[in-house]
């Protein structure tokens, strides 16, 4: 996808010297998982016929886009920083098994992204329709397992700052429903401090939902 960024000057960026040695890690990537109280959501969304893995898809990549940290990347060698960054996630072909990787631009509106994802994903064809786009959010729900830790295939490319986005099965405790999410993210560009306002915007925004009757 095309979306609009700037260059950031790593000469006078006040993360530059953080972002070399992350950048120059064996692993620059760290994964951290939480668990979410999606009651309130989880309601809304059933109410309003919605599907609950694309809604996920939309909560997690609205959250994301909240957080400066997460929508930085690196392009040609140098540092950018994205307007927007819009959403890939996969879709399993229930007929056989297997998963397809859809691309949806994002748009900021729970009801209207889910149409527009629903359409998308039903109207592909293929698994892969290329290489992703720099800008872009990964999500791969797992709705099959309730798990506590979850690790990442490596593609080697030490550059490859694009954050991943799980969650698995939802189960009830003390009478809320929980699930477990994660996030994998680049170290040169996001810390322990960005994951904890990713996981408050996310949790915050599932919270709201009933407040505002949705």
């Amino acid at each position: 996808m095309a979306n609009s960024y700037k260059t950031i000057d790593e000469s006078t960026w006040e993360r530059a010297v953080h972002c070399m040695v992350f950048r120059n890690s064996i692993e620059p990537s760290f994964c951290v998982t939480f668990e979410a109280d999606i009651t309130n959501f989880k309601k809304k969304v059933k109410a309003e016929g919605l599907s609950f893995t694309l809604a996920m898809v939309y909560a997690v990549c609205k959250c994301a886009n909240e957080v400066e940290a997460l929508r930085y990347r690196f392009l040609d060698g140098k540092v950018v920083l994205y307007d927007k960054i819009d959403t890939a996630f996969t879709y399993l072909n229930k007929e056989t098994g297997l998963f397809k990787v859809v691309n949806v631009p994002f748009v900021d509106d729970l009801t209207e992204y889910v149409e527009l994802a629903s359409k998308t994903a039903d109207e592909q064809k293929e698994y892969f329709t290329g290489p992703l786009g720099n800008d872009v959010f990964q999500c791969s729900p797992m709705p099959w397992v309730t798990y506590t830790h979850i690790s990442h295939t490596n593609s080697g490319k030490k550059d490859n700052a694009t954050p991943l986005f799980d969650w698995g099965k939802y189960y009830e405790k003390d009478g809320r429903t929980i699930i477990p999410v994660s996030i994998q993210a680049h170290h040169s560009f996001v810390d322990g401090i960005h994951i904890g306002q990713f996981v408050d915007a996310l949790q915050n925004y599932f919270d709201e939902q009933n407040r505002n009757n949705m």
